[in-house]
């Protein structure tokens, strides 16, 4: 049995909303290395932009959670199948026009003009257009056309979330049910999950222990009812200075 395994959004969570960067959960992460405690990503992110990442962390063999819990990555797999995004721009171009006119997907894109919204190098910008399991992008309409937009997705089987940034389709997985399979395939005793967005709500609700970082960047996390428990916490620091104060904490709390 694992005692504990950490499950942890990136943008905005680990990484730095500006520069993407987890210099500032160092200490945290080296912590979690000492006591060999499983770092499972949960990310919006694709397979090749984890990969990259992943390494950086020396993650090992870990598996992470990609594409909003649409998919697993499993490292040194050359797993490639992009069946359920096919399945994503299709039903995308059965909407009616001024629907469609209104989202502009990942797919729609150039990588130019993907790192010009996210400030990702081009290259990081490439990798993250290799999409197989979802669709990020930006909502141009009304509330109300964003809602009729929502509707006929799902009448054609395809779910919208909304991420830090982007509207995400998929085909309904969530990063909850990618800490859940992944929490039994480790057979773990305990979870911690750390996000900052509300497409994290159901990660953290689903884990023994979930963590709020505080988000200056965009909506947040409204109240969860775990929080009056005690199961779920805020951070008062964001990103991932606010990352390392709660896994330090948590892991002070559980030593032996």
């Amino acid at each position: 049995m694992t005692e504990l395994v950490v499950f942890s959004d990136l943008d905005g969570t680990l990484l730095d909303h500006e520069n993407y960067s987890y210099a500032a959960a160092q200490p945290a992460l080296d912590a979690l290395g000492a006591r060999g405690i499983p770092l499972i990503l949960a990310t919006s992110k694709t397979a090749a932009e984890v990969a990259v990442l992943h390494k950086s962390l020396n993650l090992g063999q870990w598996p992470a959670i990609v594409e909003n819990g649409a998919g697993i990555y499993r490292p040194g797999s050359k797993d490639a199948d992009d069946a359920a995004y096919t399945e994503i721009r299709a039903a995308l171009d059965r909407l009616p026009a001024e629907l469609r006119a209104a989202f502009t997907g990942f797919g729609d894109m150039t990588d130019a003009k993907v790192a010009q919204i996210t400030g990702l190098p081009l290259a990081s910008a490439q990798r993250a257009r290799q999409r197989q399991h979802s669709e990020p992008g930006l909502w141009h309409g009304s509330d109300a056309g964003r809602a009729s937009f929502q509707h006929a997705l799902a009448g054609l089987g395809i779910q919208a979330r909304s991420g830090g940034r982007f509207l995400t389709l998929s085909h309904g997985q969530t990063k909850a049910d990618g800490l859940r399979q992944i929490a039994a395939e480790l057979n773990a005793r305990r979870t911690l999950a750390l996000g900052d967005a509300p497409n994290d709500t159901d990660m953290l609700q689903a884990a023994s222990l979930g963590v709020i970082v505080r988000n200056d960047h965009g909506p947040g996390i409204p109240e969860l009812p775990g929080e009056a428990l005690g199961t779920i916490r805020r951070t008062a620091q964001p990103g991932p200075s606010g990352w390392a104060e709660a896994v330090l904490a948590i892991l002070n709390d559980t030593k032996d």
